[in-house]
């Protein structure tokens, strides 16, 4: 007997297309296992600039300084070279409101002190120049004189040689007459004339001696007052030389003293101008850190930060060791930014939505303190442009874009743990080297 509810129940003799579904899925499995899937490191990093000048810079005092006028306030945007706040000294040195004017007087005296040594040294010149005349003047004097005492003396040695000639013939004629008169050939009176004449020539050759003696002697004395007059004088030019050596060091020592006070008026006049804290660049004005009027700066203390208005943005982001070698210059970053909204697709970047295209420029050799390696990335602009309100620090995810592998592949190098293919990015260098080779 057939029961109906069976046929209902159980629908055996009833076409089914199960088969058919599972042949399609494993055929349409097997074709997705050969499709293209792009290897790619996911890391992590934060917006910063290109340029050091271009970060977020800190405005510090540049004096210690009481606070007297605020001229911003946090928000505020700023151009270079406007005043954000006013500061008074509290240094006892600096009080004086006419501190510039007194030490340029300062300055002003010293230079009249220069002045007069070096009219002092002009007159000391003077003095050495005639001091050295009336010397030359003098011992030409004595050299005349000595010259006439020579002269006088070479005439009395003439004077005594002819002297002497003389007495030795009237000492000849006074023998032969002595001899004549013991023979009784000549009368007393001759005998006792000749006798005169022998004593005569006798005591002119003694005067003739004396007065050799006596200019000798005048020479003797003429050269040793030369010898005086020399060391009268080489001690009034060593004494006079002196004081204009003296009056020359208190030249040097005034222009000394004149760069140092110059140099102070130099400094006075700089540090007035640091009594006005301005903006070093384009910028926004914020975290002012001093509140309300007469608060006490110290030297480099921090007022607050200035944030740049033109910004060349960077990421930089930080790299596991282990993937190190997988990221060269030239390597292209799919960044995501913190408030922009994306949509990812990772083994497919391109078919990705709110992503945008960067390449690295460099990788720093160095490990950082979070013991990663820090490499940055700058915007590729032959792609899609970087959204222009993003800020400095905005947190950014990056996914380094490896090579394009099967996806059965990619299944296979994660099922056996195998890393990503190693692959080096062709720049223009060396496609350019890989040519001349």
């Amino acid at each position: 007997m057939k029961i109906q509810s069976f046929d209902k129940i159980y629908n055996i003799h009833k076409k089914s297309n199960v088969k058919r579904w599972f042949l399609s899925f494993f055929i349409l499995g097997i074709i997705i296992l050969f499709l293209p899937w792009t290897q790619n490191i996911k890391v992590m990093g934060n917006v910063t600039s290109l340029y050091q000048e271009q970060r977020p810079q800190q405005l510090n005092s540049p004096i210690p300084g009481k606070i007297i006028k605020w001229y911003v306030k946090n928000g505020d945007y700023v151009k270079k070279g406007d005043t954000i706040l006013q500061l008074s000294e509290i240094k006892d040195d600096y009080f004086d409101p006419l501190l510039v004017q007194r030490t340029e007087q300062q300055v002003e005296a010293k230079k009249g002190v220069r002045d007069y040594y070096e009219a002092k040294v002009g007159t000391t010149n003077s003095q050495l120049q005639a001091l050295n005349t009336a010397k030359d003047l003098k011992l030409n004097q004595i050299d005349i004189k000595i010259s006439q005492l020579k002269n006088k003396l070479a005439g009395e040695e003439a004077e005594l040689a002819a002297a002497k000639n003389e007495l030795r013939l009237s000492e000849d004629q006074y023998a032969r007459q002595k001899k004549m008169y013991d023979e009784g050939l000549v009368s007393l009176t001759q005998f006792q004339q000749r006798s005169i004449s022998y004593q005569n020539a006798i005591a002119k050759k003694t005067a003739s001696e004396n007065k050799v003696l006596q200019t000798r002697q005048e020479i003797s004395n003429m050269a040793i007052e030369q010898n005086a007059v020399i060391q009268d004088y080489t001690e009034k030019l060593s004494k006079t030389e002196g004081e204009r050596f003296q009056s020359m060091g208190q030249i040097e020592g005034s222009e000394g003293d004149i760069a140092k006070l110059q140099n102070q008026v130099a400094n006075y006049k700089f540090r007035q101008g640091l009594y006005f804290i301005v903006a070093s660049q384009d910028g926004q004005i914020v975290q002012l850190n001093k509140a309300g009027i007469g608060e006490i700066l110290k030297e480099a203390e921090s007022i607050g930060t200035i944030v740049p208005k033109t910004v060349d943005y960077a990421v930089e982001i930080y790299i596991k060791p282990v993937d190190l070698p997988l990221i060269k210059e030239g390597q292209r970053v799919m960044c995501i930014f913190d408030g922009f909204p994306a949509i990812v697709f990772s083994g497919w970047p391109d078919s990705s939505y709110g992503t945008f295209a960067g390449k690295v420029i460099a990788v720093e050799n160095n490990i950082s303190a979070n013991g990663l390696f820090k490499a940055l990335i700058v915007e590729d602009k032959t792609q899609k442009r970087w959204p222009p309100k993003i800020r400095m620090g905005t947190g950014v995810q990056g996914i380094a874009i490896l090579n394009d592998v099967p996806i059965w592949y990619e299944l296979w190098r994660n099922i056996n743990g195998f890393p990503p293919d190693y692959y080096e990015v062709k720049t223009a260098k060396n496609s350019q080297n890989e040519k001349q080779k």
